[in-house]
């Protein structure tokens, strides 16, 4: 899972694009809520302790941005005063955040994923997640049930209250946009790419995954970050492109095709070879 732990004051990443970002995540609750926002019947307990741990960390760790009164929470980086009462309480959650915020609980089927707020999703739908035990969330993904099944839900099972675990995970798309619920499986061959525009007109998509286990209901917060970068900035170094194009090369065909490389997988090796290359 190449997994790491961050102290509690890097558990929320905030940096230059928060309010560009924050705007988008409203025009989104506004305008594509139900596929953005969900919650199964008893996630109640769950919904309410991750607002009061994301208040209570936002504000000890950073109190010049935001400061809470008795009703409510002020967010001085945008501006908003918001009443505490007046959303569900993982939403205003998602709303001082950058991070998606999704919340697993324990089942008899294994943990399960019981709620989120999910604005930037990498190419899948939360209605069609929302309640399944994980093992059924990632059904999909190549090898997950062979190989990452056990242990995610072993880890999740046995994370400890006050540990922030953070692990990263990465994905090559032709769209910088941050809300993509589609795009998997792709196979048709995007001829207008090649070696010589393909790192203008693709993106290293890496998402900054968070997990943190409430101590008194016993869920898990799984927080997820994307930051997207055109390829061209993302790879600096002759040594960056050749890691990239080596683990491009090594993935299985089932989880390149799972991640729709072969639209431009030809045309991205070409430009990274010819980078490692040209840049020595």
């Amino acid at each position: 899972m190449g997994l790491t732990s961050i102290g509690p004051a890097d558990w929320f990443e905030i940096d230059a694009l928060y309010p560009a970002e924050m705007a988008e995540r409203r025009r989104l609750l506004a305008l594509r809520r139900a596929e953005v926002s969900g919650a199964v019947a008893g996630s109640e307990a769950a919904r309410a302790e991750t607002r009061e741990l994301v208040l209570e960390n936002l504000t000890r760790a950073h109190p010049d941005w935001f400061s809470r009164t008795r009703g409510t929470i002020r967010n001085h980086l945008t501006g908003e005063k918001l009443a505490i009462d007046a959303y569900d309480p993982l939403e205003l959650a998602g709303r001082l955040t950058q991070e998606d915020l999704c919340v697993v609980e324990a089942s008899p089927e294994g943990p399960r994923l019981t709620a989120a707020v999910l604005c930037f999703p990498s190419r899948w739908r939360l209605r069609e997640k929302l309640g399944l035990p994980l093992a059924d969330v990632h059904a999909a993904v190549p090898l997950y049930a062979e190989r990452l099944a056990r242990p995610v839900d072993r880890f999740m099972a046995f994370l400890q209250p006050g540990r922030v675990a953070m692990r990263l995970n990465w994905s090559l798309l032709d769209d910088p946009t941050l809300f993509q619920p589609t795009g998997k499986w792709r196979t048709a061959h995007d001829a207008s790419i090649d070696a010589s525009n393909a790192g203008d007109r693709l993106y290293l998509r890496v998402e900054r995954q968070t997990f943190r286990k409430m101590p008194a209901c016993g869920a898990v917060l799984f927080g997820i970050r994307v930051h997207v970068y055109p390829l061209e900035t993302a790879i600096g170094a002759p040594e960056d492109a050749l890691r990239l194009a080596a683990a491009v090369r090594a993935l299985p065909e089932a989880t390149a095709h799972y991640k729709s490389l072969p639209m431009f997988r030809e045309a991205l090796l070409a430009w990274l070879d010819s980078r490692a290359i040209s840049e020595r």
